[in-house]
């Protein structure tokens, strides 16, 4: 019986190391996958920021796009949610960020629901981008009286790369609701636990968020088998 099991605790372990392996192998493989694509952008954008140095301008660390997704009340649409995303403007430097800004509707001017979207460049605000699939999202309800202050900081925080592992956000998003409007932070990682406790961490920092503010975490692939952004949370924190 004993040594029934050992051998079953050691297939039990093979397994459990084939599975991470193959996690860690996809999430390699999905970062492989957009290198060369970096390497063009990079180039780029590296001559706009040399260009715009030259200008007398402050380039930003990475380059921002701003998206807008509005849904109809009450209606089933045919239309892909992927074609209901529309961009609303880029921009490289502090200030090409505040042009930006300033222009933008406030949220509590917006109808419900609607979406805003703050990613970088080269990444779309879907679940299953490359650089977000194998990733996942921090998420923080608020009331509609005081969600426009903490979307604020979010984006200045975002656009300012004041946020610990900078290199594994994705985004950002804001969604208002009827009775609450929702924020969350999208990393690229799920399964990097440091990286995603310190995400945390890092968000509560910045936009000094009471203790009475729970944040919750969800896996873009959990968002995909149940197909809801903020339903069944994993991690509360």
């Amino acid at each position: 019986m004993e040594l029934v099991a050992e051998k079953e605790s050691d297939q039990q372990n093979n397994n459990n190391n084939n599975s991470e392996k193959n996690n860690n192998t996809s999430y390699a493989q999905a970062l492989v996958d957009s290198h060369d694509y970096n390497n063009k952008e990079s180039d780029e954008f590296r001559e706009r920021q040399a260009r715009d140095l030259k200008a007398g301008l402050h380039p930003l660390k990475h380059k921002f796009v701003f998206w807008y997704t509005r849904r109809t009340l009450g209606m089933r649409s045919q239309t892909p949610y992927e074609d209901n995303i529309k961009k609303i403007v880029d921009f490289t430097t502090v200030e090409g960020f505040w042009v930006c800004y300033c222009h933008l509707a406030r949220p509590a001017t917006l109808p419900s629901p609607t979406d805003l979207h703050l990613f970088k460049d080269g990444i779309r605000p879907l679940w299953e981008d490359s650089a977000n699939c194998h990733g996942g999202k921090w998420i923080i309800r608020f009331k509609k009286a005081v969600s426009g202050r903490f979307w604020e900081d979010l984006v200045l925080a975002l656009v300012g790369d004041q946020l610990d592992y900078g290199e594994n956000i994705c985004g950002a998003v804001l969604s208002i609701r009827f009775n609450e409007d929702i924020l969350s932070v999208w990393n690229r990682n799920a399964s990097d636990h440091q990286a995603v406790m310190a995400l945390r961490d890092a968000i509560k920092r910045n936009l000094k968020l009471p203790h009475s503010y729970l944040m919750e975490y969800k896996p873009h692939d959990a968002s995909l088998r149940d197909n809801s952004s903020y339903r069944n949370t994993w991690l509360r924190g």
